[in-house]
């Protein structure tokens, strides 16, 4: 499968090339403490195992320097769908340490539009809430028109180890619920997290979705 591939390589190039976290910004910022001038990389790799419907993998990398954000994805707002980004990279904090980062995309594929997002992230001691979402606005059918979103909140008790609620909004495939809801439990070894989300626990036959990235 090409997106397989596509993250093998990038899991072994992430191996070999592994560099120090970047520094978080404490105080309302445009990513103020980081080298403006250093590149930041991240891959992963969700598959879905959906219920009476096909298995698929979602690739998602970014790229992130200074205040500038770029990211692709694929999967995401269709099967064989791809979408392009570029974001603003906003960042501060100290107890309560957010991130916030508008984006603009191209959608292209099964569905063709283009789509404002966004990505934020709220870390308080050991808890932390992400969201992701956009709003695509279909160019060839107004009736493809959608909101999608992922949000998660977690714990973790231990660096390596997190546990906690997912819900996400997706045309990608169909289901019986318009927002679905469901239980992540993490893992993480250096820069690689492994993640399994378990969707509809109510619905007799739950989605899962087995996600690894990688932070380079």
């Amino acid at each position: 499968m090409p997106a397989l591939a596509f993250m093998a390589i990038v899991v072994a190039l992430a191996a070999d090339n592994a560099l120090a976290g970047a520094t978080t910004s404490t105080v309302p910022a445009l990513s103020e403490g980081v080298d403006e001038k250093a590149w930041s990389f991240s891959a992963s790799a969700s598959t879905y195992i959906v219920p009476d419907d096909q298995e698929y993998v979602q690739p998602t990398f970014s790229a992130d320097r200074g205040w500038l954000h770029l990211e692709a994805r694929y999967n995401y707002e269709n099967l064989e769908t791809g979408s392009a980004w570029v974001g603003y990279n906003f960042s501060g904090g100290k107890k309560l340490e957010w991130e916030f980062t508008p984006m603009l995309g191209g959608v292209f594929g099964n569905t063709t539009g283009v789509a404002p997002g966004y990505k934020l992230s709220l870390t308080y001691w050991k808890f932390e809430f992400s969201s992701e979402g956009e709003w695509v606005f279909d160019t060839g059918n107004s009736e493809g028109n959608f909101f999608y979103n992922w949000s998660e909140l977690s714990v973790s008790p231990v660096d390596w180890f997190r546990f906690g609620l997912v819900g996400q909004r997706t045309r990608a495939y169909q289901t019986d619920v318009d927002i679905q809801r469901g239980l992540l439990v993490g893992f993480s070894y250096k820069k690689i997290d492994f993640t399994t989300y378990v969707f509809n626990l109510d619905q007799g036959k739950p989605t899962w979705v087995f996600s690894v990235g990688v932070s380079f």
